[in-house]
C-alpha cells in the first residue's frame, strides 16, 4: 500500500484543520447515512434453505453478479410477466 508523502501528510493537516467536517443535524451526515442504509439492508434479509442458496450462489458468480442482483433480477423478471 503506497504512504503518503510528507508534502501530502501537511496538506491534508492543513486542510481538515481550517476545515474540520462537520457533521449534519438529525441524521444527515455521512456516517449517520451509511449506518441507515447498512440497517435498511439488513431489515429486508430472508431466510432461505440450502439448495436455494447454493442455487443463488452459482448463478451469481457465473453471471458475475451478487446474489442480491440475481434476487432483483429475478423478481423484476416476474412483476414485468404479470403486467
Amino acid at each position: 500500500m503506497a504512504r503518503m508523502t510528507d508534502d501530502e501528510a501537511n496538506y491534508w493537516d492543513e486542510y481538515y484543520t481550517k476545515n474540520p467536517p462537520k457533521p449534519g443535524p438529525n441524521g444527515t451526515g455521512f456516517f449517520s447515512q451509511r449506518k441507515a442504509a447498512l440497517a435498511a439492508q439488513a431489515a429486508l434479509s430472508i431466510t432461505v434453505d440450502s439448495f436455494t442458496g447454493d442455487y443463488l450462489l452459482t448463478r451469481a458468480i457465473a453471471d458475475h453478479k451478487t446474489p442480491a442482483e440475481v434476487v432483483s433480477d429475478m423478481v423484476q423478471k416476474e412483476i414485468a410477466a404479470v403486467l
